[in-house]
């Protein structure tokens, strides 16, 4: 028997209270770099691992830090001047009894592939500064890894998730997706949307960074924001039956000729720096009006590390449930270090729906913590996100 607790919640409806704020940070925010490139090193160390020794070994990449750099863009053209900085660090197996694993090639190497496939108006080689320092992870962490049965918990953590997404949530998730893929070629993918909701009227605040490169004048910039409103603004309209208020790049002052001008769509290029787990959430939301785990989810290892492995489950067991029928889902995972993941200390899951939907929740949950190891394949078929 699993420590599963279901109980109903005593709460308004999240769409029910006066006010909502949400945020996600696109794919090339400094901070979402770095949550990616940690993600990537982890997925190559583990198929690296697995190639060599049949199985994935002790590693953390969950920490790496972007230092930014220093741009001079213009209309129609200008350069990075001094590179971005990314220091990436963390803990991985590099000697296997005789064997050496080459740690700090396959990570710089998974650094640098991702970057290419993802943010690419960055030249790679002229544009970054990428340096590794790996060290090895401790021996008492290495021994819970290698325990053998049911992978113990590495840690004494909890995850945190929710569902389903309210509609403000939705707009804000979904938004910085479609304008990323909108096709507006000067559009970057330093993309931040926050949205406010104040009772019913909600506003979408777009900051994204312009290519200087294919912007021939201001009167050009100013007619592509537009051009990206109106899309954006029809976009929307598909998940609301009433008027979205919608922002983009509000610090720009257009009569000084101030506007949020980038050389290769990314603010890292002129001194904003990033972190792993600064950004979003599992869920890719940054929700303060939810419950949420401040743990950094992406680079973790998808074997054992309860700050990754139960923030990704907690999710996928609160959309099961509330696609059961219940109004709002919480779930709350937590672990003791040394015990069987798939038998956490206790699974807590609140949730606002009737009484089929509650014993619905607690087979949901014994389900997901049944199979709780066939995440560690999601994680590196991409098949799941970490941010």
């Amino acid at each position: 028997m699993r420590n599963i607790l279901v109980e109903f919640l005593n709460e308004i409806p999240i769409e029910e209270q006066n006010v909502e704020l949400v945020e996600r940070k696109g794919i090339g925010h400094p901070d979402s770099i770095c949550d990616g490139l940690a993600e990537a090193m982890s997925r190559e160390l583990s198929k690296e691992y697995i190639e060599r020794f049949g199985r994935i070994l002790h590693h953390n990449t969950d920490k790496v830090e972007l230092v930014g750099g220093e741009s001079n863009p213009l209309f129609g053209g200008g350069e990075v001047i001094k590179p971005i900085y990314i220091l990436l660090t963390g803990r991985a197996t590099a000697y296997v009894e005789n064997t050496k694993v080459p740690v700090g090639k396959i990570v710089v190497g998974s650094a640098r592939n991702y970057l290419r496939k993802n943010i690419k108006e960055i030249d790679i080689d002229s544009e970054v500064i990428i340096d590794q320092r790996l060290g090895q992870g401790s021996s008492d962490l290495r021994s819970v890894f290698g325990r053998k049965g049911m992978p113990k918990a590495n840690d004494t953590s909890f995850g945190v998730g929710f569902a389903p997404l309210s509609l403000t949530e939705k707009l804000v998730l979904e938004s910085e997706k479609y304008i990323h893929r909108m096709g507006i070629k000067a559009c970057g993918s330093d993309i931040k949307v926050m949205g406010v909701r104040k009772n019913d009227e909600i506003t979408l605040t777009v900051a994204c960074a312009m290519i200087s490169k294919y912007i021939k004048n201001l009167n050009h910039y100013v007619r592509i924001k537009e051009d990206m409103c109106k899309k954006l603004q029809k976009f929307v309209s598909k998940f609301a039956d009433h008027d979205i208020n919608i922002a983009v790049n509000t610090g720009d002052n257009v009569r000084e000729g101030s506007v949020y001008l980038t050389v290769t769509g990314t603010s890292a290029e002129h001194g904003d720096d990033g972190s792993v787990g600064r950004g979003n959430r599992a869920n890719g939301l940054i929700t303060p009006y939810r419950p949420m785990s401040l743990e950094a989810t992406a680079g973790k290892n998808p074997v054992n590390h309860i700050g990754k492995i139960y923030n990704v489950l907690a999710n996928k067991i609160a959309d099961d449930i509330a696609k059961e029928g219940a109004t709002q889902v919480y779930v709350r995972l937590m672990s003791q270090i040394g015990k069987p993941i798939d038998q956490p200390l206790i699974a807590s899951v609140q949730i606002i729906g009737d009484d089929v939907v509650k014993r619905k929740a607690y087979k949901i949950t014994d389900y997901w913590l049944e199979n709780i190891t066939d995440l560690t394949e999601m994680f590196l078929k991409e098949k799941v996100s970490t941010f």
